[in-house]
C-alpha cells in the first residue's frame, strides 16, 4: 500500500521516482502513482519541494496536460496520483523507428499547446521528452511529469547542491549551460523530441554527459531531410527553429509553435512565412 493505494505493478523507474499502477477502493478507474525513492523522500527539504510542486502542477487545467488528482505523504511513501494512460510517445518509438510527419506534428501542436497554457502561467517545465507525453486512445498528447524537474530546480537552488535537472539528450543549450531558463527552453525539448520521432534518431548522441551538453552548446544538428528525404521542408524549418542554439532566434511562444504545425496538419502556409513572405515582395518592390 502506498497511502490509500493498492499497489498493482511498478510501470517505471526515473531518476527520483517510480511509477506504479494503482487502485484505490471507490474508485473505478486505476491510476498511475509517481512515487519518490527513499534517498529523496527521507529528505524533507526535497519532499516538501515535491508536495509544493505536485500541488502547483494538479491546479493546471489543460486539456493536453495531465491531471493530478491527489498529492500526499504516507511515512516515507511520498506520491501523487494521476490517470493512468499505458502509452507513451517513446513506447510508440519503441515500436516503430519513427512516425509519419503528420503524427509527429500532431502530437507536437498538442504539447505545444500546453506549454504555451503552463508559460503563461509561469510554469517551465524543464524536461520534455518522450517519456514525458502521454498518448491517449484517440492519440492525443497529453504532457505529464511537471513536478519533478521544478522540484528539483527549487531544491538546488535553495540547497546549492548538485543534481541534474532535465535529461542529457534533451536539454537546451542554457540549460547545459546552467543559465536562467524561460519557456524557450521546453520549445528547444520539444525540437528535440519532434526530431527524434520524425527522423528515428536523437540529433545530438554521446555516451558521455558532458560531450553531449557541448554538442547541445556548439554543434549545429544534421538536418532532417538528410535522414528522410520524404520529410517536407516545412517542418524541418520548424524543428530547426525550435533547435536554434541561440534561444533569440527560436520561436518565442510555444503559442507560435502550435499555430505553425497546425500548418503542417492542414496544408495551409503559417501567418509568420505569409507576413514574411510579403515583407519581402515589399521590400524588393522599394528596392
Amino acid at each position: 500500500m502506498v497511502g490509500p493505494y493498492a499497489v498493482q505493478s511498478v510501470l517505471g523507474s526515473g531518476g527520483f521516482a517510480w511509477v506504479v499502477a494503482a487502485a484505490r477502493e471507490g474508485w473505478a478507474d486505476e491510476v498511475a502513482l509517481k512515487v519518490l525513492k527513499p534517498k529523496y523522500a527521507r529528505d524533507s527539504l526535497f519532499t516538501a519541494r515535491f508536495l509544493n510542486e505536485s500541488v502547483v502542477a494538479g491546479e493546471l487545467r489543460h486539456p493536453n496536460i495531465i491531471r493530478i488528482l491527489d498529492v500526499g505523504q504516507d511515512g516515507d511513501s511520498c506520491y501523487f496520483a494521476m490517470p493512468h494512460l499505458p502509452t507513451s510517445l517513446a513506447d510508440r518509438l519503441e515500436a516503430e523507428p519513427f512516425l509519419p510527419e503528420k503524427d509527429v506534428a500532431r502530437t507536437a501542436q498538442d504539447i505545444a499547446r500546453a506549454l504555451a497554457f503552463a508559460h503563461q502561467t509561469g510554469i517551465i517545465h524543464r524536461d520534455i521528452k518522450a517519456h514525458n507525453i502521454l498518448l491517449t486512445a484517440l492519440g492525443e498528447g497529453i504532457l505529464t511529469d511537471f513536478g519533478i524537474a521544478r522540484a528539483v530546480a527549487a531544491y538546488v537552488s535553495t540547497t546549492g547542491k548538485q543534481m541534474t535537472i532535465g535529461t542529457p539528450h534533451y536539454i537546451s543549450p542554457e540549460q547545459a549551460r546552467g543559465q536562467p531558463l524561460d519557456g524557450r527552453t521546453d520549445i528547444y525539448a520539444l525540437g528535440v523530441t519532434m526530431y527524434r520521432a520524425a527522423t528515428g534518431q536523437l540529433p545530438f548522441r554521446s555516451s558521455d554527459w558532458y560531450e553531449l551538453a557541448r554538442l547541445h552548446v556548439e554543434e549545429p544538428p544534421t538536418p532532417p531531410r538528410e535522414i528522410r528525404p520524404e520529410i517536407s521542408r516545412a517542418f524541418e524549418k520548424i524543428v530547426l527553429t525550435c533547435l536554434a542554439k541561440d534561444r533569440e532566434e527560436r520561436y518565442p511562444t510555444a503559442k507560435e509553435l502550435a499555430e505553425d504545425l497546425e500548418g503542417i496538419l492542414t496544408g495551409k502556409r503559417s501567418t509568420r512565412d505569409v507576413a514574411l513572405g510579403a515583407m519581402r515582395k515589399l521590400l524588393g518592390r522599394d528596392g
